[in-house]
């Protein structure tokens, strides 16, 4: 059972031990496993990593995320950008970047497209988080699998007992053709993604509906 005090401390720690952020630029709250995130950081990918590293921490029900992307240098112009974000894409093999639209609005990255991985997606976003000038990304990314096999819940339900860190005895598991559903309940956000994560490596899913919700206990405070 932890106090708001103690859920603070403990995402300032995690955000402290971050290699590549300053803890002195990001402000932490916490209430009832709600952790708020602000200041300002001079690239997007230290955003994220913030970010990450408060969802990491147990009993994190939910990150607000307030945190400012003031670069040092001369912003970038939006053309110099897109072209940035093509190079990576291309640079990147994990990457059907022919598969990708780019668009760019004041710093802003959109990706859309379809792809037959989530790997795929993700590897999208990664490649471009660390580019000078960009202050954020939205992934509309779709994910069209090319395998025609169909769904194995008990694969998906294997998967998931495999991993240690996860209590897949809380977690019920729905598949509806080539969508897959997840319900019960995790104790960390990271625990979340994480579920999610080893479900979308199952071949043949087009859609992961993540309904799994953080139960923590907390200390009640005056």
């Amino acid at each position: 059972m932890k106090t708001n005090e103690e859920l603070q401390r403990d995402v300032q720690n995690a955000i402290k031990w971050e290699p590549q952020l300053h803890a002195a630029e990001i402000g932490v709250t916490a209430k009832d496993g709600v952790v708020t995130l602000m200041g300002t950081v001079d690239a997007y990918y230290k955003k994220i990593e913030a970010e990450n590293a408060a969802k990491n921490v147990d009993g994190v029900k939910a990150v607000v995320e307030e945190i400012e992307i003031k670069y040092s240098s001369n912003t970038k112009s939006d053309e110099d950008i897109a072209k940035d974000v093509l190079k990576a894409l291309i640079d990147n093999w994990t990457v059907p970047q022919e598969k990708i639209q780019v668009k760019v609005e004041k710093g802003w990255v959109t990706l859309e497209g379809e792809v037959s991985w989530n790997y795929q997606k993700e590897a999208a976003t990664k490649s471009i988080s660390h580019l000078t000038g960009v202050k954020g990304v939205t992934n509309r990314v779709k994910i069209k699998s090319e395998v025609e096999n169909e769904i194995e819940k008990k694969n998906i339900i294997r998967a998931l007992a495999n991993n240690w860190s996860l209590h897949s005895e809380n977690i019920l598991v729905r598949v509806d053709g080539t969508k897959v559903m997840l319900t019960g309940a995790v104790s960390s956000l990271y625990q979340k993604d994480l579920a999610e994560k080893i479900v979308w490596k199952t071949p043949g899913i087009w859609s992961v509906d993540n309904q799994l919700v953080v139960e923590h206990k907390y200390a009640i405070t005056e």
